[in-house]
């Protein structure tokens, strides 16, 4: 029979394969909306426990640098020499920032080791029993923190952190494994808005639970108790409500028939080229390794390049504002506020297809920004180069997140949105340590041109990426 002729049509509009199918699709969209909605809330609760220590960081610095720790003198020994050599003046508030920075890319450092190990272990095991396994090691880190009495045990504590600190790139997987486009990029998006939501909540927060009696512990304690206490509501809100979206369309029995070395998820090199996703019987076709290549180069690139100039920002205000940590508070509560409003109202929008086109008007719009920020004389230029610089950060990750996500068997979406957020965390390891050295070798407005120019080259990335898109 015709598929055409309107006898067709009438039994196709009244078979009840069209209603299955409608009521599929419903059952389908539901099952998504349920997916991104735990995720969400899940990783909320955890950027909230995460980003408590945020503006206490200084003050805990000072608390441990009274205590004459062997290890606070060698970090800070480190944190001179570094001072000497790059010229930053003689300043507790900038010994503060490079010393905080410091512990943040050690924290970076040890997440570019654990992502992509945890990640394809997931791809293994499921994502459910290691988002388990991954909050209760950051319980274990919010213990020691809360009996941090030396330097020793708090270094300890954000070293089992950064280990464990795999919910991020896992919740990631959990919305890469999503079968619809729609459904992955208004995931994404949502990720966004839980950090916007956890990077401005969290530090308030933190803050005031900090403000305590002497007489009632160390001035720490009260955070800390309350990011264990975020912790154990995030692991009974999983073990209660998390589903498991790993696909088993083919069984994969352990962790060698995932990768073929363990130099395939430590090597940068092997990282960048995404080798442990080549070497699986399920590897992409060629065009989409480069794709995926590309898109990874793009990623660590921005980050790179963002990460460093967002570091030295903290500078710039200090320097040439005055700003006090109340001052700075504003600012990032002012990044944050604008971020989740554009990941909320515009970034969950974005069609299947135009987040290429998105990421491409974001860094555009980050070169204005950074040349509005390294020039700024007043508060109006520096805020109007903050909403330029919180539109970019609002929809990049997530954006450049989808793509990837649709990249790789369902068995490999773990791995491929670990390495992804592992390149991610080499970049905010390295990039505040580049561009601080820049900031305070050629000066603030030098830096910022530096940087601003520089963002032409994840364009010129993405152009290549176009160009293989349409081969």
């Amino acid at each position: 029979m015709d598929l055409k002729s309107p006898g067709a049509a009438h039994v196709s509009k009244g078979s009840p394969n069209t209603k299955e199918t409608t009521a599929d699709q419903t059952s389908k969209e539901g099952y998504s909306s349920r997916v991104i909605t735990a995720v969400f809330l899940s990783l909320l609760l955890d950027l909230l426990g995460f980003t408590l220590i945020l503006p206490l960081l200084p003050s805990i610095l000072d608390h441990y640098s009274q205590k004459d720790d062997a290890v606070y003198n060698s970090l800070q020994n480190l944190v001179d020499w570094f001072r000497v050599t790059v010229r930053i003046p003689l300043d507790s508030k900038y010994n503060s920032v490079l010393f905080g920075g410091l512990i943040g890319s050690l924290f970076s450092l040890l997440q570019f080791i654990s992502s992509p190990v945890i990640g394809a272990a997931s791809d293994c095991y499921g994502r459910r029993p290691l988002v388990l396994l991954s909050t209760v090691g950051v319980m274990a880190s919010y213990v020691l923190w809360v009996f941090s009495r030396s330097f020793s045990i708090f270094l300890l504590s954000r070293v089992v952190g950064g280990i464990c600190k795999g919910n991020v790139s896992l919740c990631t997987a959990m919305v890469a494994d999503l079968r619809n486009p729609q459904a992955r990029n208004r995931g994404m998006a949502m990720i966004g808005v839980a950090f916007s939501l956890g990077f401005t909540l969290g530090p308030l927060l933190g803050a005031y639970f900090a403000q305590r009696p002497k007489e009632a512990g160390e001035f720490y304690q009260g955070p800390a108790l309350l990011a264990l206490a975020f912790s154990v509501a995030d692991l009974l809100y999983i073990f209660v409500m998390l589903p498991e979206t790993l696909h088993r369309d083919s069984e994969v029995n352990d962790m060698n028939s995932v990768v073929q070395g363990p130099g395939d998820l430590l090597n940068p090199v092997a990282l960048f080229n995404f080798t442990a996703i080549t070497r699986t019987e399920h590897a992409p076709p060629a065009q989409k390794m480069k794709n995926l290549k590309v898109l990874g180069m793009v990623y660590f690139t921005y980050l790179f390049l963002f990460s460093g100039l967002e570091f030295t920002l903290s500078f710039l205000t200090h320097q040439r504002f005055g700003f006090s940590s109340m001052d700075q508070g504003k600012m990032f509560f002012f990044i944050g506020i604008t971020m989740a409003t554009i990941q909320g109202g515009f970034a969950r929008r974005i069609k299947p297809g135009n987040q290429i086109k998105t990421v491409r008007l974001a860094f555009i719009s980050l070169i204005p920004a950074f040349l509005l920020i390294g020039i700024a004389w007043n508060m109006l230029l520096l805020y109007t180069g903050l909403m330029l610089y919180s539109f970019a950060a609002a929809v990049v990750v997530p954006c450049l997140s989808t793509q990837v996500s649709a990249h790789g068997s369902s068995s490999q979406k773990g791995m491929v949105m670990g390495i992804l957020r592992s390149l991610g965390a080499l970049a905010r390891a390295c990039g505040p340590i580049v561009a601080s050295s820049v900031y305070w070798l050629a000066g603030a407005e030098t830096c910022f041109l530096i940087y601003a120019v520089l963002f032409v080259v994840p364009l010129v990335l993405l152009n290549q990426l176009e160009k293989w898109k349409d081969d």
